[in-house]
């Protein structure tokens, strides 16, 4: 049974994201598929829990939704091997990691760090936390729906760099606590948002959570 993932977690140290984990999603931006994962992070300060509001930024007039499967760290983890890292998973959430992308386009440009793209109060909406047990992390679906139109629909099996193989890259050169959470990538499909924006994203009969747009 999911529960409210604040209830777990308790802001935990940190949320870190994976970006182009999907061959789909980085054909659609136009970007070279990573021979490694590409790693950056996002504040706790980011977490909106489900039924909250993201917050549409001043300083950019591009913001877009991507859906990531999130995977929540129970056990510390430094230098585990791949084949025990999943050991020190406690679950799962379903989670959007929102994007100013009219600034990160401007960050890769001038070839500055994502900060302000990324970083931002509410960029980081999550669903309740969902047990390892009632998660297959090579075969799950993510739903997500904006304004009640279907814009994205995955599954994690066509991740470049599957679950384990990320964990175990991270903790290999950044050590995992309980509480982190790893945003793993979104398919294609990420778009805009706009003020008023209803955000319905799901794991279809598992979890699922509802964000609006202000």
């Amino acid at each position: 049974m999911s529960s409210k993932f604040i209830d777990f977690v308790k802001v935990g140290s940190k949320i870190v994201c994976v970006g182009r984990n999907y061959a789909t999603h980085a054909k659609e931006l136009g970007n070279a598929l990573p021979t490694a994962p590409i790693l950056f992070t996002k504040p706790t300060t980011c977490y909106v829990n489900d039924g909250g509001i993201i917050r549409y930024p001043s300083i950019s007039s591009d913001l877009h939704y991507e859906v990531e499967l999130g995977v929540i760290i129970g056990e510390k983890a430094s230098q585990v091997s791949e084949d025990k890292i999943m050991n020190h998973v406690a679950g799962y959430t379903i989670a959007v990691d929102v994007t100013c992308r009219d600034i990160q386009e401007q960050c890769k440009k001038e070839r500055i760090p994502w900060t302000m793209a990324k970083c931002l109060d509410t960029f980081c909406p999550v669903g309740n936390f969902v047990s390892s047990s009632e998660i297959d992390p090579f075969n799950t679906e993510l739903v997500l729906k904006l304004n009640n139109e279907l814009k994205q629909h995955g599954n994690t099996k066509d991740m470049i760099f599957s679950v384990p193989s990320l964990l175990e890259y991270i903790n290999r050169h950044i050590t995992l606590l309980p509480g982190d959470v790893i945003l793993t990538g979104t398919p294609e499909g990420v778009g805009p948002l706009s003020r008023g924006d209803e955000i319905h994203v799901a794991i279809p009969n598992v979890t699922e959570a509802t964000f609006h747009v202000e």
